[in-house]
């Protein structure tokens, strides 16, 4: 079994707006069209048996119609997760919704949702998440869509991990996307979720395995970031690296089955 950790998709009148859009930003092309028909045609070329969709709540408004669309897309072959933006004023309660609908947990994204990771007003945030259990995916490291600002960073990461031990967090793109060396320096080593979505192709192998290999193994998920890569073509890359069986199985499904 393999299982993607990292995968977007939209209602299909939204990914025909959202993915030029996103494009534009990212100066990055999609290999899907970002619906969740081609997603799944994704998943088949690679022999992916299992997606996360990580959704991401821009305006607070959004919170009813992505649960609904959550809802109503779940499947034995699809993860989705909602999301709750960090400047609405009942995101406790949204918490207890997202835990009393049935779904595995929620993703945020600092630059997009426009939030620190460390941020104070987030506390009762995190703890209704580690109290109910609930996962929290969430963006680590510099965005390819905007400006370098250390909202993200691996050491904010470690921050959260240690004032709230409970809490499930997974960090994204191999710890912090394009901030590796302090991924190595502060995060590899620790028993931190991470999930090496849009990373690979920024690292050398030797690096790459190095990060995987000196990481606690169950610790680690595999996940693309499709569709701003192309799944089969990602999963090569992880087995290119040539990790021992062990490893490879735990990142591909083990670590993903306890957590879901």
């Amino acid at each position: 079994m393999i299982i993607d950790f990292h995968t977007h998709a939209f209602p299909d009148a939204v990914a025909t707006k959202a993915i030029p859009a996103l494009e534009d930003v990212g100066n990055i092309k999609s290999h899907t069209s970002g619906t969740v028909h081609s997603l799944l045609a994704s998943m088949d070329r690679a022999g992916i048996d299992r997606s996360v969709i990580c959704s991401i709540a821009t305006r607070l408004e959004q919170f009813d119609s992505i649960l609904e669309w959550s809802q109503k897309i779940s499947s034995d072959r699809l993860t989705p997760l909602p999301s709750i933006h960090p400047a609405d004023p009942d995101y406790v309660e949204k918490v207890y919704t997202v835990h009393r609908k049935g779904f595995k947990g929620i993703k945020m994204h600092p630059y997009y949702q426009d939030f620190f990771i460390d941020e104070q007003r987030l506390i009762p945030l995190y703890e209704a998440l580690s109290e109910t259990g609930l996962l929290l995916v969430v963006h680590c490291g510099y965005d390819i869509g905007f400006p370098r600002t250390y909202c993200a960073d691996p050491a904010q990461i470690l921050k959260l991990h240690k004032n709230f031990p409970n809490l499930r967090l997974i960090a994204t793109h191999f710890g912090g996307w394009d901030a590796w060396n302090e991924v190595e320096n502060l995060l590899i080593g620790r028993e931190i979720f991470m999930e090496i979505s849009f990373a690979l192709q920024y690292l050398s192998k030797e690096k790459a395995k190095q990060m995987l290999t000196s990481h606690p193994s169950e610790y680690l998920l595999f996940g693309s970031d499709s569709p701003w890569v192309d799944q089969k073509e990602y999963l090569a890359q992880l087995v290119d690296l040539k990790l021992n069986e062990k490893l490879l199985t735990a990142i591909l499904s083990k670590n993903a089955l306890k957590l879901l």
